[in-house]
């Protein structure tokens, strides 16, 4: 092995819809090491998607600890762990025992759809809107918790609720710290993003305890340290805490009100700084904490981002690949689609868990028009690739 001064590293979790991955920064912002695992997809009935929490975690733990080796091989030392993750996906687990009492109810299930739509005739979306920047849709992890209480099997007395860098960091510290931050919270339809606090109103409206729910924190600066039986060995500060989609806006340096990004992942999502004051609320996007950095006093200081969210872009791929097995891997889609010129009219709409901005229609499916007798495997590819750009 060549010589490699010593130095620390941040270890970057990223808690991803089909994946996840851990990546060891070095001072210079340089990659040192990384790992990555996907783990199941469950889809027990048509618009549910479920993963399995005790998989994440032992993913997440395969990574951590072949990163973690790498990096102590070459000498470097772990000075702290950032988490970014899927945001609205909700796991319930014993407050006792750590143990998950239902499978995650993804962000993109549709099950509550109905449930959404009660709500929105009763007029609960002026409340739901003027509260939290959202929209009365599934996506969110209100109704989906509200299920896993009602429908689910969850006894709220036992249970702990948190997304998915909840669950990381209470296995990450043996259980010691129940928390997450503000762009997470966020996106629960049970945070009321001007006061920063969870919503009471809101938790009485979805049947939620608050003692469920985790102590909200700023996404920098330490909140906890593993546990001497993490992957990672004990005392590593855990010091950041942030949504993907929000964790990318602010690792793009948009840090002026008016930059935007767009990330293609599982989904696509557009983010906007609108700065430091919550915005009116625009129609078809969401309004969301962007980031909430420490002030010094223990106050947050929040910065807001208007969100255009759509929900099926690289999952579109994943299905070509593992639902029609069109391809053997996601990389080859790129040479498939541009063995044509174009799609022979072939159009695709990637309604698979509904549809995010502008519409927010949750029952909305996907389909594909205009196949003819001379409709190939490259032209569905390139319809699929052509569809995440008309979204």
């Amino acid at each position: 092995m060549p010589y490699c001064p010593t130095m620390t590293v941040v270890l970057a979790i990223d808690a991803g819809t089909t994946g996840v991955r851990t990546i060891a920064f070095g001072v210079d912002g340089a990659i040192v090491a990384q790992a990555h695992r996907e783990f199941t997809q469950h889809f027990p009935q048509p618009g549910w998607v479920e993963h399995d929490a005790d998989e994440i975690w032992d993913a997440i733990t395969l990574v951590l600890s072949e990163v973690a080796r790498a990096v102590r091989e070459l000498g470097h030392e772990i000075a702290g762990i950032g988490i970014t993750d899927q945001r609205e996906t909700v796991v319930v687990w014993d407050r006792t025992t750590g143990r998950p009492l239902h499978r995650a109810i993804v962000w993109q299930d549709r099950r509550t759809a109905d449930r959404c739509a009660r709500l929105e005739r009763d007029g609960a979306l002026p409340l739901v809107r003027s509260t939290t920047g959202l929209v009365l849709d599934p996506y969110f992890s209100a109704t989906k918790l509200e299920w896993l209480l009602t429908e689910g099997g969850v006894d709220p007395r036992r249970a702990l609720m948190g997304t998915i860098d909840s669950w990381v960091i209470h296995r990450l510290t043996g259980g010691s710290a129940h928390v997450t931050d503000v762009t997470n919270a966020s996106r629960t339809m049970l945070f009321d993003i001007t006061t920063l606090e969870w919503s009471r109103e809101l938790c009485d409206l979805f049947g939620v305890p608050i003692d469920m729910l985790p102590e909200v924190v700023a996404s920098s600066g330490r909140v906890a340290v593993t546990a001497s039986d993490s992957p990672v060995g004990g005392g590593v500060p855990i010091s950041g805490i942030a949504g993907d989609q929000q964790a990318s806006l602010f690792g793009e340096a948009c840090f002026t009100p008016g930059m935007a990004k767009n990330t293609y992942g599982t989904g696509s999502f557009v983010l906007m700084n609108v700065g430091e004051r919550c915005p009116t609320p625009v129609d078809g996007l969401l309004t969301t904490i962007a980031w909430g950095l420490p002030d010094g006093s223990g106050a947050i200081i929040p910065t807001y981002a208007y969100e255009g969210a759509v929900f099926v872009s690289g999952s579109a791929v994943q299905w070509l690949r593992d639902g029609l097995r069109i391809i053997d891997t996601s990389s080859d889609i790129d040479a498939l689609a541009a063995s044509v010129d174009d799609t022979d009219g072939v159009v695709l709409v990637p309604a698979f868990t509904g549809l995010g901005s502008p519409w927010w229609d949750p029952r909305a499916r996907g389909g594909v028009f205009g196949i003819t007798r001379g409709t190939t495997r490259a032209h569905l590819a390139r319809a699929t690739i052509e569809s995440i750009v008309m979204q």
